[in-house]
């Protein structure tokens, strides 16, 4: 059931200000982010993953990655810290895998091809920095239709329809990623 912009239910479940109204079906909206698992805990790439983290909790968000470390310990902190909900999907079969940040679990057993699942479970994708299986992630993330934000991530050019990277936008800051994917959201 759809709710009305300015009514109580809405206001209630965070229709105001930058934070998108919760989907028809009443549930949170879901942001998934991806990036390296190997960036170091002090560096740019994560400070601006857990930036990313706490902005999308604030908004309401709950935040979707791939419940290890790296960037996806950051946002998972920057997210918990704030008193978000953190969906990590872990490669293995025990939920324990996952960083401590994660408020619920998803122990998928399928190894890499976990990373279409992470993709999948988020309305619109941030992807931070980033290596190859970051890169595979974004591929995946626009196969499936979803829109990615590349923040201090992969430059991507294509050639005929993909010229141009349809599909993907550039971000400069944590503030613009988070601005740009809940301006995706708001669009859905």
């Amino acid at each position: 059931m759809s709710q009305e912009k300015g009514s109580p239910r809405h206001e209630l479940q965070g229709g105001s200000g930058e934070t998108p109204p919760p989907g028809s079906n009443g549930r949170s909206r879901q942001v998934a982010v991806i990036g390296a698992g190997g960036c170091e805990q002090d560096s740019e790439i994560a400070l601006l993953a857990e930036e990313v983290g706490r902005r999308l909790a604030e908004a309401g968000v709950t935040v979707v990655c791939g419940g290890l470390g790296g960037v996806m310990g950051a946002v998972a902190r920057g997210a918990a810290q704030a008193g978000g909900t953190v969906i990590g999907i872990v490669p293995g079969y025990s939920i324990a895998e996952a960083n401590s940040y994660c408020t619920q679990v998803v122990a998928s057993g399928v190894g890499q091809a976990r990373n279409l699942a992470v993709v999948g479970s988020g309305e619109v994708v941030i992807a931070i920095g980033g290596e190859w299986g970051t890169l595979s992630e974004i591929g995946h993330a626009r196969a499936v239709g979803r829109t990615v934000v590349a923040l201090h991530s992969w430059a991507l050019t294509g050639r005929d329809r993909m010229e141009g990277a349809p599909g993907v936008v550039p971000a400069e800051t944590a503030a613009e990623a988070v601005a740009a994917a809940l301006a995706v959201l708001a669009a859905l």
